[in-house]
């Protein structure tokens, strides 16, 4: 496996961190991770232990405002500035492997970016996959707001209690007060009216140990595609990827991408 880190600059100039992942051998396919709310691209261990022998590439950035990346913590001015850094990264990917499909992965938050940059750009993907993400049905009330001033709770992520230590005492992973309101509350509320446009082949991943996979069951009935997948699983948490059933789940991937090579 080749692991490398560099830097790019993202939209109003910021300085956007990112790495990669390679397989010693020949490469099938690269996929392409957009993380969570407070993360960073380095919690995605898992993934990238599970598909980068099997010949995939992994390319992930850290958002601006998280992670190595530059801007206030957690904040930004329009969602729309996470789909600007995403397509110059994007570029970049793609002229570094030119002949490869390209799969974008978005978890959490990173799901409502994918999904948004997904609408515009569809035709440079290979395919869609998304995780712990999801919609509101329209006319419905919206989730408890967590508490402003607090910090992101973690007891929802993953049953596993390594996970949970490992995230309380990242230094890259945000831990300070939640900002009143975020740009992610305009992004919810443009979605449902842009996802039919939706056509590539899309995987929706979820657990329905939370409000994770109603919020997935709405996203899967608004995707327009006619090749689209609802992949649910009974009492897992958030990060899929990181609970202790997560070899099911990166199988079930892998048979998907399989599938669409």
């Amino acid at each position: 496996m080749k692991h490398a880190e560099s830097n790019f600059k993202g939209w109003k100039d910021f300085n956007i961190y990112y790495q990669y992942w390679r397989p010693e051998g020949k490469q099938k396919a690269v996929l392409l991770v957009a993380h969570g709310f407070a993360e960073h691209s380095g919690r995605y261990g898992n993934l990238v232990n599970y598909f980068v022998p099997k010949g995939y590439a992994v390319w992930a950035l850290d958002h601006r405002g998280h992670g190595r990346s530059d801007g206030e913590r957690v904040q930004v001015e329009h969602f729309t500035d996470y789909l600007k850094d995403l397509k110059t990264f994007f570029d970049i990917v793609r002229k570094e492997n030119p002949k490869d499909k390209i799969f974008l992965i978005g978890h959490s938050m990173g799901s409502m970016i994918s999904v948004a940059y997904t609408v515009r750009y569809q035709h440079e993907l290979a395919g869609l996959i998304t995780s712990g993400g999801g919609l509101a049905r329209p006319g419905e009330p919206p989730a408890a707001p967590r508490p402003a001033g607090q910090p992101l709770p973690t007891a929802f992520l993953s049953h596993d209690p390594l996970v949970i230590k490992a995230y309380e005492n990242d230094p890259l992973v945000y831990r300070g007060p939640l900002p009143q309101r975020s740009a992610l509350t305009d992004m919810r509320s443009t979605l449902p009216e842009q996802v039919p446009q939706i056509k590539l082949p899309v995987l929706i991943m979820a657990g329905n140990g939370g409000p994770d996979g109603a919020r997935s069951q709405v996203l899967y009935e608004y995707i327009g595609s006619k090749d689209k997948t609802l992949k649910l699983y009974e009492g897992l948490l958030h990060e899929i990827f990181n609970e202790p059933e997560h070899l099911q789940v990166m199988a079930d991937l892998e048979k998907w991408l399989k599938k669409h090579m």
